[in-house]
């Protein structure tokens, strides 16, 4: 039978909503991870950070570039730029139609391209290889990280002299000195990446008694993951610039070549083209890796989410 102070409780909880519990009650608001997670959810994914740096902007990153293409073209017809120095953008769009009608661009393009995917690709490798065995291993990391140390604190533009007494000027050197370049960022980060992971599914993996293959590809690589891509965009970053200096020492293709040769005859429009096709190539390359980025790591909710 239901008694007065029953029914005084009942519309104490009523009237609250639940979401107080009176100090005498007999029922009280259920307190746990799970009452968290409802309150959590009311907010939503995508709410509103208040001290975070707000909602992404929809084709942030290309403001930027527009902004800078946008006061190029403003100051060359005003006549604020003298064409002698830094020629129009419709002058360098006539040189763009140009080349391609002749075929140099497309030919300097692949050979270019060839080289900087396969110096990137070898110096993937590399980096990797060695970030695992020095990230694994006390002995691996005495015997790696002290030379690759010595790497990084000698630019590579300034083994390129050395490189072609060893290797010639061919095409050799030209990917030897992409894939130095490379291999500092890919093995820095990834190496940091490794010996960030936390301890305990070290100890969950000797737990389950995983082998060292099974531990490398289900604890160790994916734990690295986020290093790995931080260390790619930094390692596209230094490809193209190493291949535009590559493509200056004595090449006889490539868009480095075709620069050089634009120097020497004062062809301020064709070195423009050239430009603007590794800064498209850096930008789509950069662009790339972010998407990857976000999408092997979606699981992850940080500021950038």
């Amino acid at each position: 039978m239901a008694t007065t102070w029953d029914a005084d409780e009942a519309k104490l909880s009523r009237s609250s909503g639940g979401r107080i519990a009176h100090a005498g009650s007999r029922a009280t608001r259920p307190v746990g991870p799970a009452s968290f997670a409802g309150s959590a959810g009311l907010a939503g994914p995508h709410a509103r950070r208040r001290l975070g740096p707000g909602p992404a902007i929809p084709f942030g990153l290309q403001i930027g570039p527009v902004l800078l293409v946008l006061t190029w073209v403003v100051g060359s017809a005003l006549g604020w730029i003298d064409p002698r120095i830094l020629s129009a953008p419709w002058t360098v769009v006539e040189a763009f139609v140009r080349l391609i009608e002749q075929g140099r661009l497309q030919d300097n393009f692949v050979t270019s391209a060839t080289r900087a995917l396969l110096g990137l690709s070898i110096g993937l490798l590399i980096g990797t290889v060695l970030a695992v065995i020095a990230g694994l291993s006390r002995i691996g990391e005495a015997l790696i990280d002290g030379p690759v140390q010595i790497k990084r604190a000698i630019p590579t533009l300034a083994l390129i002299p050395l490189l072609i007494l060893w290797f010639g000027i061919g095409e050799s050197m030209k990917v030897t000195t992409i894939a130095l370049a490379v291999i500092v960022p890919i093995y820095i980060h990834t190496h940091n990446a490794l010996r960030s992971i936390d301890s305990r599914y070290v100890e969950l993996a000797e737990t389950l008694r995983m082998s060292q293959k099974d531990f490398i590809l289900q604890v160790v690589l994916p734990g690295a993951l986020p290093g790995f891509l931080l260390g790619l965009r930094f390692a596209v970053t230094l490809c193209w610039v190493s291949l535009v200096v590559v493509e200056q020492i004595n090449a006889t293709s490539g868009l480095g070549y075709m620069i050089d040769l634009a120097r020497n005859y004062g062809q301020t429009d064709v070195i423009l083209v050239g430009l603007v096709v590794y800064v498209l190539l850096g930008l789509v390359s950069d662009g790339l890796v972010r998407l990857l980025e976000r999408r092997a790591l979606s699981w992850r909710r940080t500021l950038a989410n």
